[in-house]
């Protein structure tokens, strides 16, 4: 996707080349130099001497992590090289302040532009750690190093999992032939024929029934629920690319009270079979605000990590703790983290709007709050970052703040109505413009939330509204949101805490609207084609109709995650060997209820396509 913001990538084509022994002097200087700074104290540091420092290294020209001179470094660290083949990265040492000299292993990324040195045993917190090495290009050989600080983390108090408290039965559906589904119930408000093709996506928790990833059709009828365990939530359900195919992307994990995830990303092939389960590296757990998957075979995504800290200066406890947001980009086929960025090496605390005076080790200083990541394919990233209510433009390679737009210190000057507060989901879109989910709540700052989109003049640093999507029934959404640009140029809303779906035409038409019944969120919600071959077989019940059970026989037949069935075939006999064809049915909705003309020992159904042809075959019960 091409970006509006057009900035050269810092520190790239002119290098200035040094002998070895020149280069590791002047670098060994500059540790020592900065030796002071990294002495810890009795309440730690958490933030750099100079904010907002390049990862690419002077003379190597290789970017890498955790960023130099930084205090927010895991335990788990293991050290990013970017920007050489692995064949030219030699001599590569690592040494704590305190547990010495780490032995490791260099393991190159599938891409062949860098490697991770991976540590054979953590670091210790609040540790300095020094690392050396040479970047050897055809006999030329520039010497590096660089250190880093260990951060002191902060575990937060398990919370059990919150049981979903009695509400109302309708705000769940309910079916014969797959009774342990219970999808959240959905209302649909308004349809159109010139709404955009394809169904809807989301996640749905918080409700009575299961949480879990959801597709729905335009009849607000579901095609596939994957319900989880109590405690286990999912957000972000999403078709990306994978190896060339289409998948289903979704996170899934646990969400504590904090307000973040500490869990995984699932990726599901077209036949709902697991083909991929991405970790964040680093000792840290995939949190549930982003994940892309990228044409490179790597993945973005995002994790949050409490770190204890003082806070004095932002008005907070010298002994409390803040809540760092960090993405990284993984290379799939490795799990190797190429690159991490943190904010609390590039954003001042201060630039919060959140209040650090009640900070606690318990309840952390989210000062920044990291929800979305969009890279461009011009070396730029923009992200969003809900307590600052901003968003930053970054260069991709050096991991630099380059613009920041909104917030207490923004770089481009707002137009009327272009300010945000709260927002999620920050996307560039194929024309440059930038489309948001501005909540504007919780503190209240706008009459209602809304879909914007703005246009930034980095030349003349102003930005303007180029449209706005407001619901009629005026939603404020206290958190979570999302705004997609269909193919046709409709905009799709999901619309967070507030569990409403809306589809816009360019002009600002009301297409669709459905939402969910009662306490049910979605973080995100999608519009996607998608064509769902299920492995499992399809689904079979068969019950006497009428009160109590006196009437004819009805068979119930459903295939979960099915896209292609267009009508139902029921098989009845005498016994499971003895089965042949004795009624059919359109497909209706999820499951479809057939009435049979007589009694039957044995039955079955097949799934027929539009041709006719067997697609599947349930089970055999009793009729």
């Amino acid at each position: 996707m091409n970006r509006h913001f057009r900035r050269a990538l810092v520190a790239s084509a002119i290098l200035v080349v040094l002998s070895c022994a020149t280069a590791l002097a002047v670098a060994s200087g500059g540790i020592t130099a900065r030796q002071a700074a990294f002495s810890q104290g009795a309440a730690p540091r958490c933030t750099p001497t100079t904010l907002n420092s390049s990862a690419v290294l002077p003379g190597a020209a290789i970017a890498v992590s955790p960023l130099p001179d930084s205090y927010d470094a895991s335990p788990d660290s293991q050290i990013s090289l970017l920007g050489a083949p692995p064949s030219d990265l030699v001599d590569v040492t690592v040494s704590g302040s305190q547990t010495g000299s780490h032995s490791g292993r260099l393991i190159g990324y599938s891409q062949g532009d860098g490697a991770s040195f991976v540590p054979a045993s953590p670091f210790a917190s609040g540790e300095t750690v020094t690392v050396r090495g040479k970047v050897d290009r055809g006999g030329r050989a520039a010497a590096f190093a660089f250190r880093f600080a260990i951060a002191s983390l902060d575990t937060l108090p398990y919370s059990p999992p919150t049981q979903h408290p009695d509400k109302d039965p309708n705000e769940v559906q309910h079916f014969h032939s797959r009774p342990e589904l219970q999808p959240p119930a959905i209302v649909v408000s308004a349809r159109s024929p010139q709404s955009a093709p394809g169904d809807l996506f989301a996640a749905p928790y918080g409700g009575p029934g299961p949480s879990g990833p959801l597709i729905f059709n335009e009849a607000g009828e579901p095609v596939w629920f994957d319900p989880l365990p109590t405690g286990t939530e999912a957000t972000n359900l999403q078709v990306q690319q994978y190896d060339g195919k289409p998948v289903l992307t979704w996170w899934q994990g646990t969400i504590p009270p904090q307000g973040f995830g500490e869990g995984e990303e699932i990726i599901d092939n077209s036949s709902y079979r697991q083909i991929g389960r991405v970790h964040a590296g680093n000792g840290y757990k995939a949190d549930l605000h982003d994940f892309h998957i990228t044409p490179q075979g790597t993945a973005l995504l995002t994790a949050f990590d409490p770190i204890h800290c003082d806070l004095a200066s932002v008005g907070g406890p010298s002994a409390g703790a803040v809540t760092d947001s960090i993405f990284q980009e993984i290379d799939l086929k490795t799990g190797l983290v190429r690159r991490e960025w943190h904010s609390l090496d590039h954003v001042a605390l201060s630039d919060s709007y959140s209040s650090a005076q009640t900070a606690s080790t318990e309840w952390p200083f989210d000062y920044f709050h990291l929800n979305s990541i969009d890279q461009g394919a011009n070396a730029t990233t923009l992200i969003s970052a809900r307590n600052t209510s901003a968003l930053y433009e970054l260069n991709t390679g050096t991991g630099q703040v380059l613009e920041t737009i909104g917030g207490k210190h923004s770089n481009v000057k707002l137009a009327a109505g272009a300010a945000t507060a709260f927002q999620h989901d920050a996307t560039t879109l194929a024309n440059g413009t930038i489309s948001i989910f501005d909540n504007g709540a919780t503190p209240k700052i706008h009459p209602q939330s809304r879909a914007l989109v703005v246009a930034v003049n980095t030349q003349a640093g102003t930005d303007s509204v180029v449209a706005e999507y407001d619901h009629p029934g005026a939603l404020s959404a206290a958190s979570q949101g999302n705004v997609e640009l269909l193919e046709n140029g409709d905009l799709f809303v999901g619309w967070g805490a507030e569990p409403y779906f809306s589809e816009f035409s360019a002009q600002g038409k009301l297409l669709f609207d459905a939402h969910m019944r009662g306490a049910y969120q979605s973080y995100r919600a999608y519009r996607f084609q998608w064509t769902g071959a299920p492995s499992e077989p399809p689904a079979i019940a068969a019950a006497p109709s009428g009160a109590g059970g006196s009437g004819p026989l009805t068979v119930y037949a459903s295939w979960n995650g099915d896209t292609r069935t267009a009508s139902w075939q029921v098989l009845g006999g005498p016994s499971p060997a003895q089965l042949a064809p004795i009624a059919s049915a359109a497909r209706s909705g999820f499951e479809t209820a057939i009435t049979l003309p007589g009694p039957q020992a044995d039955v079955a159904v097949q799934a027929l396509g539009a041709s006719g042809e067997v697609l599947g075959t349930s089970r055999t019960t009793a009729g």
